[in-house]
């Protein structure tokens, strides 16, 4: 089935743009190495695909019935849209862009499910307000503990390292058992895909993103939004890994990008909010409010070119 390719793209794509970001901030802070934190996303990403990913792809399929054409299209355009982002270094929800460009296949063949739809609308408005409201509690609670404990300053490093490793290992995990949907969902179905093969090859593709173009996002979420130390670091990555494995759990694709960036926010409130890059968040937010609205469009070009050769 030639058109899962649409869908290996968008699994690149996440992974340059969304997977890193749950090791971001600790490479950012000079924590962990960027090649460690790259290899460790990866296996990770692919173990919470394969476990737990069927429940979203499951969410997926009843948004919209595709055939295997239909998920080409929907699948090319969100991969384009993403990829357009990673350029610009921008963090931006591959949920977002692959539920843009489904709408508005959906709405053109008179498919789409409303009552699915606003659940994951829903959702998407939870993770960040959900990730910064686990962000402030974990900093308060996790402070509070290392005050009673008072680590030697050898420990505490030590400590913080594996700390941010462990974090960071356990959102990689959630982010494949999360968003493996977003990127081979539209191909799970009668005639295509088995769950099984849609979890291995999607999450096998985000993985490839990952370790081949994940750099430049990951600075900018880790570094340039709020200047973080190694304790408020792993306290975002942990804040993120929560909010995106519970949404795995009830089997709706977020994005971690959303989740961190809100995790981040939440340092930053904690800290006071001079510690944020309000132009770097203006950006980001530019990204989130385009990406449903350009991969639709992207979309809308794909079908009319479809249906122009009869490809249908």
């Amino acid at each position: 089935m030639w058109q899962v390719i649409a869908g290996i793209f968008l699994g690149w794509s996440l992974g340059s743009n969304d997977a890193s970001n749950v090791f971001g901030t600790a490479v950012a802070s000079r924590m962990v190495r960027f090649w460690t934190a790259a290899v460790l996303c990866s296996v990770f990403v692919i173990l919470g695909a394969l476990m737990e990913g069927q429940e979203g792809i499951a969410t997926y399929q009843t948004l919209s019935p595709m055939a295997p054409n239909t998920a080409f299209i929907v699948s090319l355009a969100a991969a384009l849209t993403v990829t357009l982002m990673s350029v610009l270094r921008l963090p931006v929800s591959t949920s977002q862009a692959v539920v843009g460009a489904l709408v508005l296949v959906g709405v053109l063949n008179d498919s789409l499910n409303l009552a699915s739809l606003g659940k994951v609308v829903l959702c998407w408005v939870g993770t960040p307000i959900g990730a910064a409201g686990v962000t402030v509690i974990l900093y308060f609670s996790l402070g509070a503990l290392m005050n009673r404990l008072q680590p030697t300053i050898f420990a505490w490093d030590r400590g913080l390292r594996f700390a941010l490793i462990a974090a960071g290992s356990y959102g990689a995990y959630a982010l494949g058992a999360n968003n493996v949907a977003n990127v081979t969902g539209p191909f799970a179905g009668e005639g295509m895909l088995t769950p099984f093969e849609a979890t291995a090859i999607g999450s096998s593709a985000i993985a490839l993103g990952v370790i081949t173009y994940s750099r430049n996002v990951m600075m900018t979420v880790g570094k340039d939004l709020v200047r973080l130390d190694a304790f408020t670091a792993f306290v975002a990555i942990l804040s993120e890994a929560i909010t995106v494995h519970f949404y795995a759990m009830v089997g709706v694709p977020v994005s971690t990008s959303q989740a961190i960036v809100g995790a981040v926010l939440g340092v930053g409130l904690v800290k006071g909010s001079k510690t944020i890059n309000k132009r770097t968040l203006m950006r980001i937010g530019f990204g989130w409010v385009g990406t449903p609205i350009i991969s639709a469009g992207v979309a809308w070009a794909l079908y009319l070119l479809f249906k122009h050769f009869e490809l249908f």
